[in-house]
């Protein structure tokens, strides 16, 4: 028997909520990244005489992650909050994303680790996904603002 949830509308009216049936919703195949949420990729390196990674090259590998809901890539989105280059080619990446509900919030972290971790002198790469503090659009880099036409 399916249950049906009810909710009440802002002027009083009482609707019936058909698409909460029993069964499992999208939520349910989603990592709760409610707290956050990590991805790593690649082999750690744990060689002291290898050079960190150039931030440059750090930051071209984040530029080929396009948001798949904005045609901007994820750099310029301002979505990036900080890069560490280990030395040895360790990488750990702090980001956010345009809002917790985002439906890539598990998959868009991943992403990003495994385009740093094909630079061939990347090691293993960590991608935190942190919502504090939060994405706002002044994060954006001017061309992802003239490429949205936001002003």
């Amino acid at each position: 028997m399916a249950m049906m949830h009810s909710s009440t509308s802002i002027d009083g009216d009482k609707r019936v909520d058909s698409a909460s049936e029993d069964g499992p919703s999208l939520a349910d195949f989603l990592p709760d990244t409610s707290s956050g949420f990590k991805a790593v990729a690649g082999e750690p390196h744990n060689r002291a005489e290898t050079d960190a990674v150039a931030k440059a090259r750090i930051i071209d590998a984040c530029m080929t992650v396009q948001d798949p809901e904005i045609p901007v890539n994820i750099y310029d989105l301002g979505l990036i909050y900080d890069i560490i280059s280990h030395t040895g080619g360790n990488i750990s990446i702090t980001m956010s994303l345009t809002a917790p509900g985002c439906p890539v919030a598990g998959e868009l972290p991943m992403q990003v680790a495994q385009a740093v971790a094909a630079l061939e002198e990347a090691g293993q790469v960590d991608v935190t996904l942190v919502w504090e503090p939060a994405w706002t659009p002044d994060r954006m880099s001017e061309d992802a603002k003239m490429a949205l036409d936001f002003d």
